[in-house]
């Protein structure tokens, strides 16, 4: 994939686009001029992507070493996830592997490493009319990689394409994605890349996004 070509340099709660909406279509422009004063100017399209996310394969296409292998790569500490005697191990056992809620649900909260030390996972599980765009690309610019549930798949999200577009009389920004560039771990390092195309994917067959954190207490 290509480099990381821009960040946004500015992210005003005002930027609250569904992803259910930027993903489906982009609304038709007006043929008329605008007014000077409602111009508005979009930038040229910009890529995103976390840096630095371990490359984990699943031991096996089985759904529980799939997940195990992509929280791995988001929270990237093994005393975490996802081996044996991690802080997850036993609550990724009990969730449902192809509900992205359950999976929010069963992980988030207080855990023990393997030493005793206590840890506490947040988790922030968003369905697709929730998610918006600015909070999406801070995010990833912030190196906070979600998962993504997408044809009862999980998927790790490490980038994507989009384009920053503002109203000049108001000061408002709003950004549009056009793509989502996923890491399927069920796959080796070379084929493991795939797209999420907002003109060819059906968003129906996608769950939503889920941001996980962990500190210690």
């Amino acid at each position: 994939m290509n480099e990381l070509l821009c960040r946004p340099s500015r992210l005003p709660a005002t930027a609250e686009i569904s992803l259910a909406l930027l993903l489906v279509w982009l609304a038709p422009v007006s043929s008329a001029q605008p007014s000077l004063a409602h111009a508005q100017y979009n930038y040229p399209e910009q890529e995103i992507h976390v840096h630095d996310l371990p490359m984990v394969t699943a031991q096996s296409e089985h759904s529980f070493d799939v997940l195990a292998a992509a929280l791995a790569t988001v929270l990237h500490d093994q005393d975490v996830c996802c081996g044996k005697d991690s802080a997850l191990e036993d609550s990724l056992e009990r969730t449902d592997k192809k509900s992205l809620k359950d999976i929010a649900e069963k992980l988030q909260g207080r855990h023990l490493l393997s030493d005793g030390r206590p840890m506490v996972l947040t988790a922030e599980y968003l369905t697709p009319e929730q998610v918006n765009a600015g909070h999406l690309i801070y995010m990833l610019a912030a190196n906070h990689a979600p998962l993504m549930m997408w044809n009862s798949r999980v998927y790790v999200v490490y980038g994507a394409s989009y384009v920053e577009n503002v109203d000049r009389s108001s000061g408002t920004v709003a950004y549009t994605i056009h793509k989502l560039y996923l890491w399927d771990t069920r796959l080796a390092e070379a084929h493991r890349e795939v797209t999420f195309d907002r003109l060819t994917e059906d968003l129906s067959k996608v769950q939503g996004l889920l941001f996980l954190e962990s500190k210690l207490q």
